[in-house]
């Protein structure tokens, strides 16, 4: 078994779960295949509860540790602004792709809906976005609450102020700074153990949709589902390109890295899942662990690009089934609106149906419209959770770069040159340090 390669495991997992949902969907009863459906999920339910149990620490750990060995302020604010940066860029070209993609091919024209009952979509609350919503949810009243519910954004913000605040009292920090060091390293370990479990989770996850909603699902509505997909193959198309241009050919080994953390996101549904995966990808390939650590809890909460891609797209495509014409004016806007409204949707249930409704209120689209996305949704967030890993993993080495790192054969920039002692072979050294 140790032969066999994770991304392997839950490539089999998939796979088989697949065949085991097909097979349960067509031989039992729809009740029978329900109640299935229902009960292998808890190996779901268990498995993301123990990944939740580990973001919040790792969070806290690896960023305060990045902030901290940056070592001053005109460092981090650097990094900072060049990160933010890039996260709105990336923000606006997939609200963009998304708007472009479904004003041509026309998704929703025809489906003529009409709403008559929004009682299945009461559950999906959308609160008006104002910057006192946004700012209230970004800023912790307690750490401990923030953990406890994991609101990476309230994470994030408490672990810069931390890092802060440590850099700046210097020596007496050391202690401090050594122990969530460590507390990295421990949690890094944890996150392999749980992993264990990825393609058991994997195989529970996939035959419970098939053998409850079955394939049929993804056959009657193929062509909004293709149509959404071809639109997030092309923003991979572009991020990996761009990212090329910037960092090198050498980035090619991290896409084909993070195939495994992005394939346990795909199958799992959650971008959380694959976080501790990512990190541990982005340090292997290059990335330094200030960099990477500082980025990628960001990117978690701004720089969701397969979620605002999916927002942009679906918002449009419910318009158009309801035969609402949106002028060329009207969705510049909405651009602008889900580029405020999309972040921090990390950690809050249905993120991406919460700020779908929210923006069909600001242009009088009717809210039922939601219902026809509920059946195809938790496809289409599979494919939204395996692009968020993605961009944020190419974030990270494009800051990476921009802060002069070298990752090696094929990327741009000159390799830092080793000195003799690190150019000796680790024998040699030990044989001298012993004499």
């Amino acid at each position: 078994m140790k032969k066999i390669s994770l991304t392997k495991m839950i490539i089999l997992g998939l796979i088989l779960g697949m065949i085991a949902g097909v097979a349960i969907n067509n031989m039992v009863t729809a009740e029978t295949a329900k109640s299935y459906a229902a009960d292998i999920s808890i190996f779901t339910t268990i498995f993301l509860r123990m990944v939740k149990m580990i973001i919040a620490p790792l969070v806290i750990s690896t960023l305060v540790v990045g902030i901290a060995k940056m070592g001053d302020a005109k460092t981090l604010g650097r990094i900072f602004s060049k990160t933010f940066f890039l996260f709105i860029c990336a923000s606006l070209l997939s609200i963009a792709l998304g708007l472009v993609i479904v004003n041509i091919f026309q998704p929703g024209a025809g489906i003529n809906f009409v709403p008559h009952d929004a009682g299945v979509v009461a559950a999906v609350k959308s609160e008006p976005f104002t910057l006192k919503v946004f700012i209230s949810h970004a800023v912790p009243t307690s750490i401990v609450d923030a953990m406890a519910r994991n609101e990476i954004l309230q994470i994030v913000v408490f672990s810069i102020f931390l890092g802060c605040s440590l850099a700046a009292i210097g020596e007496k920090a050391e202690p401090i700074v050594k122990v969530l060091d460590s507390l990295v390293h421990v949690m890094l370990k944890l996150t392999g153990y749980v992993m264990l479990f990825a393609p058991l989770t994997v195989f529970a996850a996939i035959s419970g949709l098939i053998a409850e909603r079955g394939l049929g699902v993804m056959v009657s509505a193929g062509i909004f589902m293709g149509e959404f997909y071809l639109t997030l193959g092309m923003l991979w198309a572009i991020l990996i390109g761009l990212s090329t241009m910037i960092v090198g050919p050498c980035i090619a080994r991290l896409t084909k890295s993070i195939f495994e953390p992005a394939l346990l996101a795909f199958t799992t549904s959650s971008s959380e899942a694959a976080f501790p995966g990512t990190l541990d990808k982005l340090e292997k390939f290059g990335v330094s662990s200030k960099i990477a650590s500082f980025v990628l809890p960001i990117g978690y909460s701004f720089n969701l690009v397969g979620s605002m891609a999916y927002c942009s797209f679906a918002t449009v495509f419910i318009a158009q089934a309801c035969n609402i014409e949106l002028s060329m004016g009207e969705q510049i806007t909405m651009l602008l609106i889900l580029m405020l409204t999309s972040k921090g949707m990390a950690g809050v249930p249905r993120a991406s149906m919460v700020v779908i409704a929210a923006t069909l209120n600001q242009f009088n689209i009717p809210e039922a419209g939601l219902i026809l996305l509920m059946g195809v949704d938790p496809f289409l967030d599979m494919g939204r959770s395996a692009t968020n890993v993605m961009s944020n993993a190419m974030g990270a080495a494009i800051v990476g770069r921009w802060e002069g790192e070298h990752f090696g054969q094929g990327c741009r920039g000159t390799a830092p040159v080793k000195s003799p002692e690190q150019e000796r072979p680790v024998t040699e050294q030990s044989e001298v340090a012993m004499s």
